[in-house]
């Protein structure tokens, strides 16, 4: 199997696509798992194999009860809380533990890949709890629930419908596995739940960041801002490439308004230089996008990687016990996604309180005309302020913590799970705070009639107008909000 891109996972994520496996990854998973064999006959202690787990990795397992090791350690694994993960997140998850497998280095079957491959392509997605775990060894709770639906055990949701695993395993042609040597323990070691997690992080905030440039580039034009400091001399004289490529965009958004023309000449324009909001773009979304682009750098190497333990080298008869499982790199990725986040809905924020104060903006207060008798936007910056703060303590980084645990056998662990749970929370406020940007930002456009934002802009503002008219007095934008924010999720401003 070719290594996937980015752009694979997110197929795979928005349900668009799933990996297929050739002769050779078979051939790699068939070797693997007869290393395995090879091993238990030799009569060493293999770890998870003819062992216990952790702190019990030291007590040897009869031959005859291998079965039921393998089996126990998924149900007794099994203990997840919280809400359930998004079927987004499952996908994406069964997609990069079948990656991990066929790689032919945890010893499974090729009937244990086929089984996760063939729930993937049907949409039988298990049932899996947020959660309970901390991202060592593996996510372990997580992906015993994952793990469930082959034996036969916990529910699983086909096309929408939730039912128990038995009646979905039926469904979709398969019957409840009776897991062998290590298998159990290759499902459940690994980071695919949190690199999965912060995956979905980060699409999320790839979309609202595109969606994040047009409200920009809308709100410095409703404001008569300057598009002066996106100039490129500026930037690369700097030299950060995300600056540089975020100067350009703007400068493209912005190209041939005739509200940026009325007031290109110094004498018709009295403001010397615009808010930081306005005039910093570049340099504050640029940093955001280069973050981005380093944590998307290394969660596509870890969804590509194989995260077992211990690991089987089919070509020399190894079997080897390491800490591939350690979710460390996923943990500070999913930190870099929250505080990038953060950053464009703060913003974001700072320029939907620019447009509502008439003072600073040059437009009526709070975008609405018959002021005091209308509030127009006055409640929608407070609520973004509050998603703003909601997100500064988000942002913190769960990468920092760590606590014991199996009896300080695994006494460093990488909070790498809720690292990326929460980038996700995070991600979705930032949206929702966008969101009130554009439709700030397109009430401000409006009110520039009759003098014209630029070509790209105006596609942006139709889009927007087509989910929320223009607000000429006083009504609930709720769901204008939502409308906006799921037109930020399909990429209409990508």
């Amino acid at each position: 199997m070719k290594r996937l891109s980015l752009n694979d996972f997110r197929a795979i994520w928005s349900g668009e696509n799933a990996p297929n496996l050739d002769d050779a990854d078979y051939a790699r998973i068939e070797a693997s798992a007869d290393t395995v064999q090879r091993a238990l006959r030799s009569g060493a202690a293999l770890y998870g194999i003819n062992t216990g787990f952790g702190k019990l990795a030291s007590t040897r397992i009869d031959a005859d009860k291998l079965a039921q090791l393998q089996r126990n350690l998924v149900l007794s694994h099994a203990v997840g809380v919280g809400p359930e993960l998004p079927e987004r997140v499952v996908r994406l998850t069964l997609a990069i533990k079948v990656l991990t497998l066929a790689q032919g280095r945890s010893g499974v079957r090729c009937v244990v890949v086929d089984a996760l491959l063939t729930l993937l392509k049907a949409n039988a997605l298990p049932i899996v709890p947020a959660q309970g775990s901390v991202g060592a060894s593996g996510d372990l709770a997580p992906l015993a629930h994952l793990s469930c639906a082959l034996i036969g055990e916990g529910d699983v949701r086909v096309g929408g419908e939730r039912m128990p695993a038995t009646e979905a395993l039926e469904r979709v042609g398969l019957a409840p596995l009776t897991l062998g040597p290590k298998e159990g323990l290759a499902l459940l070691n690994g980071t695919q739940v949190s690199t999965a997690l912060a995956l979905d992080a980060l699409f999320r905030t790839q979309d609202v960041f595109d969606a994040a440039l047009v409200a920009g580039a809308m709100s410095t034009d409703a404001m008569k801002g300057t598009d002066a400091p996106f100039d490129a001399r500026i930037h690369v004289a700097r030299g950060h490439k995300g600056q540089i490529e975020v100067a350009a965009r703007l400068r493209a958004l912005m190209e041939g308004s005739e509200i940026r023309e009325s007031h290109r000449s110094a004498a018709s324009d009295s403001r010397v230089q615009d808010p930081y909001s306005l005039r910093c773009q570049p340099q504050v979304m640029g940093a955001c996008l280069d973050v981005l682009n380093s944590a998307a750098m290394t969660l596509e190497i870890e969804a590509n990687a194989v995260t077992d333990n211990p690991l089987v080298f089919a070509e020399d008869d190894a079997i080897l016990s390491g800490g591939n499982f350690h979710a460390e790199p996923v943990a500070f990725a999913a930190d870099m996604i929250s505080m990038a986040a953060a950053e464009i809905a703060s913003l974001s924020e700072r320029r939907v309180a620019l447009l509502i104060d008439p003072a600073l903006s040059g437009l009526p207060a709070f975008l609405v005309e018959d002021g005091g008798l209308n509030s127009g936007f006055m409640i929608l910056q407070v609520t973004a302020a509050a998603l703003v703060s909601e997100n500064k303590t988000l942002a913190h980084p769960a990468s920092v913590d760590s606590l014991p645990t199996s009896a300080n056998q695994e006494d460093h662990v990488s909070m790498a799970t809720f690292a990326a749970r929460k980038a996700g929370d995070i991600a979705r406020n930032a949206a929702n705070v966008v969101a009130i940007e554009l439709l700030a930002a397109a009430q401000g456009v409006d009110l520039q009639a009759p003098l014209k934002t630029s070509p790209l802009l105006q596609e942006a503002h139709a889009k927007i107008r087509a989910m929320s008219p223009r607000l000429d007095q006083d009504r609930s934008l709720a769901d204008d909000i939502t409308r906006v924010r799921e037109l930020i999720a399909a990429r209409a401003f990508a």
